[in-house]
């Protein structure tokens, strides 16, 4: 490796409570997230690591954050994408996507997302209603971003088939069971994934899947590794999942980690990961 490399971070979060509660950060575990993080408190940490641009990721399904997000990303000369949040399931997906795009900072919306984990039903992106919605989205021209626990990547392979026209994006991994060391079904599930030529995936959150405070890079490489076969580097971005990350790491630590992780390939590939690739499949400015 020569120099310091370019980074895109494709995946992090805001969120000021005082505007909105967040009310999934419950319990002891979390309770260093129930304060506000705000761009001003992200840029200079992604600047001291040679972030040249993020993506902003949806953390609540309210239809409102999605705008705001938009704007916060039309005043940032940070901010070049944002994976916002509609009901899939309203008959107006596409009339509403228009109407986003209209906004300020609209041309920045790159994905929507559902927070498809907390879903009881696994097969929830099958049903009829979600498939009609993925539908507008690819029909708009967006990507999808996937958040799924392990036993709902089947399904989240069975909706790449049937909507070959929509680029899907598995963030963080597909979160597998770090802490517990386990790998299977996980590895199987995710490779089928990844035999679609219509998937992408993120090198992201996969420090607080392992035991945050007490995990190692020998406990990333397995499930990293996996991730890099069964993607390459040309459909792998690398993405911060900050701030829940500082539940297990600093944003410098969580880069460094990342260089690390990718230290068995070439600098192309490596710039692959680390900018290309997202700059690519959301066609960040």
């Amino acid at each position: 490796m020569t120099g310091n490399p370019r980074v895109v971070d494709a995946h992090h979060h805001v969120w000021d409570l005082s505007v909105r509660d967040q009310a999934w950060i419950t319990g002891e575990e979390l309770a260093p997230l129930r304060r506000d993080f705000t761009l001003a408190d992200l840029e200079p940490e992604a600047r001291a690591n040679g972030v040249r641009a993020t993506v902003l990721v949806q953390t609540v399904t309210v239809a409102e954050e999605t705008p705001e997000f938009l704007a916060l990303a039309d005043g940032s000369d940070l901010v070049a994408g944002v994976v916002g949040w509609t009901d899939l399931t309203a008959p107006d997906v596409a009339r509403t996507l228009a109407a986003l795009r209209e906004l300020p900072g609209g041309d920045r919306l790159v994905s929507l997302r559902h927070q498809v984990q907390g879903e009881p039903d696994p097969r929830w992106l099958l049903r009829a209603d979600v498939q009609r919605g993925l539908a507008a989205v690819a029909d708009a021209g967006l990507a999808y971003d996937l958040v799924v626990q392990p036993h709902q990547l089947p399904a989240a392979v069975r909706a790449a088939e049937l909507l070959p026209a929509l680029t899907f994006v598995l963030d963080h991994a597909g979160k597998p069971r770090i802490a517990a060391g386990a790998t299977r079904p996980w590895a199987d599930d995710l490779r089928a994934l990844a035999a679609l030529p219509n998937t992408v995936c993120k090198l992201s959150g996969l420090i607080t899947e392992a035991d945050p405070h007490d995990w190692t890079v020998r406990d990333l490489r397995p499930y990293a590794d996996t991730v890099l076969e069964a993607f390459g580097p040309g459909r792998l971005m690398f993405g911060s999942d900050w701030p829940v990350c500082r539940l297990a790491a600093t944003y410098t630590e969580v880069v460094e980690t990342a260089l690390v992780l990718l230290d068995g390939l070439t600098e192309d590939e490596r710039e692959a990961v680390l900018a290309t690739t997202a700059e690519r499949v959301y066609g960040l400015r």
